[in-house]
């Protein structure tokens, strides 16, 4: 099966697409695509493929990959330069959350003077940029998580404070996005089920963001009805090409859904994966039942039409239980204590830096610093609210 979208952006859909990549090149007028993702996909056979055919299409590829999960300003400054020392003309960002994000910055900054952090997302910050110098962007997924390819903004770790930003600008998004399940068949269980539950956690923070958006709130829904229906069958039989799709197509449709708005999933993830380098979608698996459940009384009526929907029964309590048992089922521990030394976690710290998060904003319910420390402690002893 093979599509052509046009929303978000122009998005290629389906198996095989990759082989596709020269051509979307060809579309946007790149003639010398700096190709970046990530130190732990470089050397992979699918990586080494598709890199193979991009070189027989272009007289020169440059390549970039220094650099890994959470990645960090300075990753980003490498990038540009690597960009600029080869006269590159677009970029190709390919592979999970942090190849996209990354890939996306190095094509927004190699037309910027200012510092990276200039435009954190933070008012009109983005406005401070010159549009007319960003490089186009080539966005292939290789994670159902993160759904960076649709989305507008890349989240980058300043090394100095220790906190991860958002940088946004409308022009993130990339001009053309392949979506190819062949690409997600090797992606382990393990990661095909943190990545997958990051998918959930956009879908379901946007979903009961406050706020009025009918659209993302669409798409939020049947984003959840995808994951429903096909993480668990991505997690046991990886090959299974409709199931790696479909979760594509969640990842996707989340990040499309969440300019409507985050929550404290997020805001309370962002801390722990800047601070102690925690994947960021087992963050937020981990911290989905706190959150929701000391969101209760904001979202008990979202809850429960989202149950509707999922064909639960309709009792907010119905929803929980599902979550609970869908990471029991893909291996995601229950509690934060189960990937994290509590004697090294400063409550005072992430709480703090939690409040300032840009997701926080988005919470059903007005959050201060203590309610932050709260979901910790909740969330490190299992305990839900």
């Amino acid at each position: 099966m093979k599509s052509n979208w046009n929303y978000p952006t122009t998005v290629w859909v389906g198996e095989k697409r990759i082989d596709d990549l020269s051509l979307a090149c060809k579309n946007l007028k790149i003639n010398n695509p700096l190709f970046v993702t990530d130190k732990d996909l470089i050397g992979l056979p699918m990586v080494k493929n598709v890199i193979l055919k991009l070189k027989k299409s272009f007289e020169k590829l440059s390549i970039f990959s220094n650099f890994s999960g959470n990645p960090i300003g300075e990753n980003v400054e490498e990038g540009v330069l690597e960009f600029k020392n080869n006269n590159c003309d677009g970029v190709i960002a390919f592979g999970g959350g942090s190849g996209l994000d990354v890939g996306k910055a190095i094509a927004f900054m190699s037309g910027q003077e200012r510092s990276i952090w200039d435009f954190e997302d933070i008012g009109d910050y983005w406005k401070r940029a010159n549009d007319e110098k960003i490089a186009p962007i080539i966005a292939v997924p290789t994670t159902a998580g993160t759904g960076s390819e649709t989305g507008r903004a890349s989240a980058i770790i300043n090394k100095e404070t220790g906190v991860k930003k958002i940088i946004f600008h409308p022009k993130f998004l990339p001009s053309i996005v392949i979506l190819d399940p062949y690409l997600t068949v090797d992606l382990s269980p393990r990661l095909t089920a943190a990545t997958g539950m990051d998918a959930l956690a956009h879908n379901l923070e946007a979903f009961c963001a406050p706020g009025f958006h009918p659209m993302a709130d669409g798409i939020a829904l049947e984003g959840m009805r995808l994951v429903k229906n096909s993480l668990l069958t991505a997690v046991k039989d990886g090959k299974n090409i409709n199931a790696r799709l479909e979760m594509l197509t969640a990842a996707s449709m989340g990040s499309t859904a969440f300019q409507k708005g985050l929550g404290a999933i997020h805001s309370l993830s962002h801390p722990v994966n800047a601070q102690f380098n925690l994947h960021h979608g087992l963050s937020n698996a981990i911290f989905m039942p706190y959150v929701l459940t000391f969101n209760k009384k904001e979202i008990s009526e979202k809850i429960v039409s989202i149950c509707d929907y999922l064909n639960l029964e309709k009792k907010f309590d119905s929803f929980i239980n599902w979550i609970i048992e869908l990471r029991k089922d893909v291996k995601i521990p229950h509690k934060l204590s189960d990937v994290l030394e509590i004697d090294k976690v400063n409550l005072d710290k992430l709480s703090q830096m939690a409040l300032e998060d840009p997701s926080t904003a988005g919470n059903p319910k007005k959050l201060t610093k203590e309610d932050m420390k709260i979901m910790y402690e909740h969330s490190l002893a299992g305990k839900l609210f």
